[in-house]
């Protein structure tokens, strides 16, 4: 998330008149939900509020704003054929010139969002880590790379935080409950200490771990003689990415990763009443 947040920076600092366009309120079908929000400057924008006939309308009424030629802060859209789109509901956008006071309230408000995000953090820095780490830059989530060698996490996007220990294993305990693990070290042992460390939590979303059918029969006979139990084996996914492609070109199994890790998260967000 690091990089559009950087991108959002990078469009603030560089546009002199902007408005803050912000879905305020939903009712039915529509394309975004409360709190979407986009940027308008007199000849760019960043962001989406979920496109189509909408958005442009958004769009000419922030430039409108912006040249004075409307004070009007609120629409209330309805998303019927009258507008040529289909979704069926209602969207209010709230349009706000982003002056100092915004401003403030923008950069708290990302604070807090970004605050707000999951962690998911990346064991191993190969080459499946590294497409994982590109995989979830544009993410809503936090990523965090771990890796015993130097080398190996400066190849690590700069979109993910880095952390360089000896002891991976010793940073699990203090992850934040709701946070996702994927384990994919260059050691098969070290693996093995990572996950027993994931798996004696309960309050992870996801712990994955890159591997075959045959490390994870290796695992299990490890883990039992361990004394790890089978309900915490149950919730180790082993091998990540599922089955339902076979491609193991390491950015296909991070597409596939990812989209298991924000399956959990949402499911553990939800399931949490959050």
């Amino acid at each position: 998330m690091k990089f559009v947040v950087g991108s959002l920076q990078a469009f603030l600092a560089r546009e002199a008149q902007i408005v803050w366009i912000e879905v305020a309120e939903t009712r039915g079908s529509t394309p975004r939900e409360t709190g979407a929000f986009m940027f308008v400057s007199p000849t760019d924008s960043h962001g989406t509020i979920g496109g189509g006939q909408m958005e442009h309308m958004a769009t000419d009424h922030a430039r409108n704003l912006l040249a004075g030629m409307t004070t009007e802060t609120r629409l209330d859209i309805p998303l019927g054929p009258e507008i040529g789109q289909c979704c069926g509901g209602r969207v209010a956008l709230s349009f706000r010139t982003l002056d100092t006071p915004a401003r403030d309230d923008l950069d708290a408000m990302l604070e807090a969002r970004v605050k707000g995000f999951p962690e998911v953090w990346l064991f191993g820095g190969g080459h499946v880590g590294r497409a994982l780490a590109d995989a979830l830059v544009l993410l809503p989530v936090r990523t965090i790379a771990v890796e015993t060698r130097r080398t190996e996490l400066d190849l690590m996007s700069s979109g993910a935080s880095h952390r360089l220990t000896a002891m991976p294993e010793s940073l699990v305990k203090d992850i934040d409950p709701g946070s996702a693990v994927i384990i994919l070290t260059h050691d098969h042992a070290l693996d093995f200490l990572i996950a027993r460390e994931a798996l004696a939590r309960t309050d992870l979303a996801y712990t994955g771990m890159i591997g075959s059918k045959t490390k994870r029969a290796t695992f299990a006979s490890w883990a039992r003689d361990e004394g790890l139990a089978d309900t915490a084996l149950s919730r180790l996914i082993l091998p990540i990415g599922g089955k339902t492609v076979s491609d193991k070109r390491p950015p296909v199994i991070a597409a596939m990763t990812v989209a298991e890790v924000l399956v959990a998260l949402d499911v553990y967000r939800l399931s949490a009443g959050s």
